[in-house]
């Protein structure tokens, strides 16, 4: 070991680094080098004892194409949401499933996930429209065809499934310039434009949306607990102001309160959310210090399926999406609060801005890949 240079101090006793740190931390408090919270933050990870083992994985969604298989691989990303598979039930048959979880694992990557003919466009356009504007008997169809994908996933060896349920999809409005010139996606409600003023659901009241989403729970979880198959929903992407929600629906999924009443409408352990960090901090007022909590509120309770790792700037009504680095969310610490709740599934890059001259967003999501891994990197390292 290189001995100390002339004037430095060594403790007198092996430290842990951990211990160290807080020392430190509590010697310059005194000297008021560092602000209370610092201290605070020194002080409760020494009491909070041993760190929870790293269980979370960097995740990729959106395609399972051979070149991208490739370029995940060589990333080290080892689990996947695999791209849309669609709404016909014939690609959706436990040989089919298990040929598209061959294919991934051919390249040492997991299928954890596979989304639901169930996504985030406007209802005239979703995959299955009827389930959401109670078309009978329509719906029933179109819920036991879900029923059936979430089977044939369990039969398959695909542990999970994700989806929407909305009406309105994700709402933007013009975008904005970041870091560099990259094009960022922005939302602020005092300029945005409701037209047309109804969607194709018409006015949809907070219980009249409740009682269809109940609808839906009522039926699936069960066939999804009885298959052993997570069903992770995406909550509405932005939230809307509670007393008048966007072009006469109100996003009962875009608040935190709605989300725990999702949670809490049917219990079993593999109902839970597609947790999208990024709309998550859209729903609050001061997500910096907020995002923390909401975290630990659903992840203590076995809540967080996946994890739309992403950055915002902004609060709830007016945000641009940012690089993760480069957002008001101290995205190191919200990977710690992951791992201090026992969070053991997928981190994924998600609505990373647009670069000149990448089209595709492969830079992008590149750079995104290389951010969770280094954090992920910094957390194995502490001990």
């Amino acid at each position: 070991m290189p001995h100390p240079k002339s004037g430095s101090v060594t403790p007198s006793s092996p430290l842990k680094r951990r211990d160290f740190l807080t020392q430190a931390a509590l010697g310059a408090a005194t000297l008021g080098l560092v602000s209370s919270p610092a201290l605070a933050a020194a002080t409760a990870e020494r009491s909070s004892g041993a760190r929870r083992p790293i269980l979370m994985k960097v995740g990729h969604q959106h395609d399972h194409s051979e070149n991208t298989l490739r370029a995940l691989a060589a990333f080290g990303v080892t689990n996947i949401c695999t791209g849309q598979l669609g709404r016909k039930i014939e690609g959706w048959s436990v040989d089919e499933l298990q040929r598209l979880r061959k294919h991934v694992e051919s390249f040492g990557i997991k299928a954890d996930c596979v989304p639901l003919p169930m996504n985030s466009n406007y209802i005239t356009k979703a995959e299955t429209p009827e389930i959401l504007l109670a078309k009978d008997p329509e719906r029933d169809k179109a819920i036991e065809d879900i029923c059936t994908m979430i089977r044939n996933c369990g039969r398959a060896g695909i542990p999970m499934v994700k989806y929407n349920l909305t009406f309105i999809g994700v709402v933007r409005t013009e975008r904005t310039v970041g870091r560099g010139g990259a094009s960022l996606s922005a939302f602020d409600y005092s300029k945005s434009v409701q037209e047309p003023a109804l969607t194709e659901a018409g006015p949809v009241s907070e219980q009249v949306y409740w009682d269809r989403i109940e609808y839906f729970l009522k039926r699936v979880v069960p066939v999804a607990h009885e298959a052993k198959v997570k069903i992770a929903l995406h909550p509405q992407d932005p939230g809307m102001p509670k007393d008048r929600g966007w072009r006469g629906v109100h996003t009962v999924l875009g608040s935190v309160d709605g989300m725990k009443r999702f949670v809490d409408t049917s219990p079993s352990p593999y109902h839970g959310f597609n947790f999208c960090q990024g709309t998550v901090t859209e729903m609050l007022e001061n997500p910096a210090e907020e995002i923390f909590d909401v975290i630990k509120y659903f992840g203590s309770r076995g809540k967080i399926f996946n994890v739309h790792f992403r950055n915002i700037r902004g609060r709830f009504l007016k945000f641009e999406e940012t690089f993760p680095d480069d957002g008001d969310i101290d995205m190191p610490r919200a990977l710690r609060t992951y791992r201090e709740v026992g969070f053991d599934g997928m981190v994924m890059p998600d609505h990373v801005p647009q670069i000149v001259g990448d089209p595709g967003g492969q830079k992008g999501f590149a750079f995104c890949f290389g951010y969770i891994q280094a954090l992920m990197q910094v957390l194995r390292s502490e001990t």
